[in-house]
C-alpha cells in the first residue's frame, strides 16, 4: 500500500536548471573567471550532481596539471563561487522567477489531504530547497515534509542512493509502501538503487536521459492523482 510520497527538487518539484546556469554564470563574472557554460554545456554538467562538484569538474578539464598543494586554494575559490551563486539564485527565486512545476502543488495538497506522508530527496543546498518552498507554500512549507534529506545531510551525490536511503530511515518507512519522483537519469538510479518505484518528469535538461526502469515518465504531474499513483504503485491498469 502507497504511504509516502518522496520528492526530488531542482527540475522536478521546479524547473530550477535555466535560473541555476544564470546564477553559476554571474558568480563567474563576479569572482573575475571567464568562464561562460552555455545550455549546451550545462546539459553536460548535469551528468555531475551537486553545483560544487560541476565546478570541481570544469576546473579540472580547464587546469588539468594542477598541483596537489593548490587543491586547498581551490576548494575555498569553488565555496566562494558557490556562495555567490546561491544567493543570487535565492534572490532569483524571491523574485517569483522559479514558480512549481504544473500539478505539483495540487498533488502535494491531494496527497496531504489523503494521509500520505510527503517527503523531499535532494543534492541540492537547504537554503536552495527553504528558498522555493518558501515561495511556493509559504513559510511554515517544513511541517508538511516529514522528512528532508538535502547535500548537508547526505554528502555523497545521487546517483548514489544515501539520501533516499537517510529519507527512508527518518520515515520509517520500507522502500516498497513509497514512490520517488525524479526528473533525471542520476535521480532514478539513485531512488531505483533505495528499492523505489519511481517516476519521472524530465525537463528540457533531461529529456534526452535514458529512464530504463522507471514506473512512469511523464511530461509533468497536471492531472496526475493520488488515485493514479496508489494504481501505479499497485501495479493496476488506470482507466481513460
Amino acid at each position: 500500500m502507497l504511504q509516502a510520497l518522496i520528492f526530488d527538487v531542482d527540475g522536478t518539484l521546479a524547473d530550477t536548471e535555466r535560473v541555476h546556469l544564470e546564477a553559476f554564470n554571474h558568480a563567474f563574472t563576479e569572482e573575475g573567471l571567464d568562464w561562460h557554460w552555455d545550455e549546451a554545456r550545462y546539459r553536460q554538467l548535469l551528468e555531475i550532481s551537486g553545483g560544487k562538484e560541476r565546478m570541481q569538474h570544469f576546473w579540472n578539464e580547464r587546469y588539468p596539471d594542477l598541483r596537489e598543494l593548490d587543491h586547498g586554494a581551490v576548494r575555498a575559490r569553488i565555496d566562494r563561487l558557490h556562495e555567490i551563486k546561491t544567493a543570487y539564485y535565492e534572490s532569483a527565486v524571491n523574485e517569483g522567477r522559479v514558480s512549481l512545476r504544473p500539478g505539483v502543488l495540487a498533488l502535494i495538497e491531494e496527497a496531504l489531504q489523503a494521509g500520505l506522508q510527503l517527503a523531499i530527496a535532494t543534492t541540492t543546498s537547504p537554503v536552495n530547497i527553504a528558498a522555493l518552498l518558501r515561495a511556493a507554500m509559504g513559510p511554515d512549507w517544513r511541517t508538511h515534509f516529514a522528512a528532508v534529506g538535502d547535500a548537508s545531510s547526505a554528502p555523497v551525490k545521487k546517483p548514489h542512493p544515501q539520501v533516499y536511503q537517510q529519507v527512508l530511515r527518518e520515515l520509517e518507512m520500507p522502500a516498497i509502501r513509497c514512490l520517488a519522483f525524479e526528473d533525471s537519469r542520476n535521480g532514478l538510479l539513485a531512488a531505483r538503487a533505495a528499492g523505489l518505484k519511481t517516476i519521472i518528469t524530465p525537463t528540457s535538461f533531461s529529456a534526452h536521459h535514458v529512464f530504463d526502469g522507471a514506473l512512469r515518465v511523464l511530461p509533468d504531474l497536471e492531472g496526475t492523482t493520488v488515485a493514479d499513483l496508489r494504481a501505479w504503485h499497485a501495479g493496476l491498469a488506470v482507466p481513460a
